[in-house]
């Protein structure tokens, strides 16, 4: 019999990119999470494939005692029990930074559209007020002083973006590059603390954990300059919120293009909602039509590997260790 490969997801369009590229010599089956072929395909699973990382718990090895490969979709996997996915001992695996070219693209896209103040200018003209009543004064990125906070895969091609648009970068992260690395991509180290007092745009790309919840918070956003701009397309706990919503609306800093909140979806009641000097999407940052086809791509070639005996490639660090 076939090994078998349960892959996850509600959507037609994702059902039909699996189907289309999946590798011959496995049992392919496509269920929604929780659904009762779903259940009935765990019991006897090899690999689990999806945006599965909030179905990783004891639940869930107890059903598929089978299992050799969870692969995730996803680069995050801030909803996995990792303490019973160390008890279990079974590999986790994210998405090979499948999505980092559409993550870095669109924190490029924040900051030019926060320093441009690209919503306000679109609301006035769409109005029927032209330029307003005074032209906005506005900033380009070029020359400026980008700090990226967590140089992994995504980090590193924001890094490479920024610096096409003449921009200076600075990093932080807790696994330094060496001197060559640096020199290589052309970024610096910096402290953490140099980070928030040195950067004219402040770019998060750290994973979310216990180490890095609220690694934002009012003392942070006080260090920055007040012409400063936060951006962030990781995950939302990493910033304080209500701290930000102040440094904001009190301009201990200019501007934030969040893609990521605290709460998902936020309330309506949300304060940053009342502020014009921040631009919000929806964690829609790595979603594109490209990225979903390199994320199934990337999964059932890690899902090949261990089949044929091999170690799967990009073992989240706490099961690699």
């Amino acid at each position: 019999m076939n090994p078998k490969i349960v892959f996850v997801t509600d959507f037609p369009d994702a059902a039909d990119e699996a189907r289309s590229i999946a590798p011959s010599g496995f049992n392919l089956v496509i269920a929604e999470a929780h659904s009762s072929a779903y259940k009935e395909a765990l019991t006897d699973a090899e690999y689990l494939v999806g945006f599965v990382d909030s179905l990783v718990n004891e639940k869930l090895y107890q059903e598929a005692q089978h299992l050799r490969l969870i692969q995730l979709l996803s680069a995050g996997y801030d909803k996995a029990d990792i303490q019973a996915a160390k008890q279990y001992a079974i590999p986790i695996a994210n998405n090979g930074g499948a999505n980092s070219i559409a993550v870095s693209e669109h924190a490029l896209m924040l900051m030019l559209a926060v320093s441009r103040k690209l919503v306000e200018q679109h609301t006035t003209v769409t109005a029927g007020k032209w330029r307003g009543e005074v032209t906005p004064r506005v900033h380009e990125i070029s020359g400026k002083t980008l700090g990226i906070i967590g140089l992994g895969t995504i980090g590193k091609k924001t890094a490479r973006r920024a610096l096409a648009f003449g921009m200076k970068v600075n990093y932080y992260d807790i696994d330094r590059l060496t001197e060559d690395e640096e020199d290589a991509l052309g970024v610096k180290f910096n402290l953490l603390s140099e980070i928030f007092l040195n950067s004219d745009i402040i770019s998060l790309h750290v994973p979310y954990n216990s180490s890095t919840h609220h690694m934002v918070g009012a003392d942070e956003l006080a260090l920055m300059k007040s012409d400063s701009i936060l951006i962030n397309t990781a995950r939302g706990p990493i910033v304080d919120e209500f701290a930000l919503y102040k440094a904001l609306a009190e301009g201990i800093i200019s501007g934030a293009g969040l893609d990521v909140f605290e709460q998902e979806p936020p309330p309506e009641d949300n304060p940053l909602f009342r502020l014009g000097n921040v631009i919000l999407t929806a964690h829609l940052a790595g979603p594109t039509f490209e990225s979903f086809s390199a994320r199934v791509r990337n999964g059932f070639d890690n899902v090949q590997r261990v089949a044929r005996g091999d170690d799967p490639l990009w073992v989240i660090p706490e099961l690699s260790e």
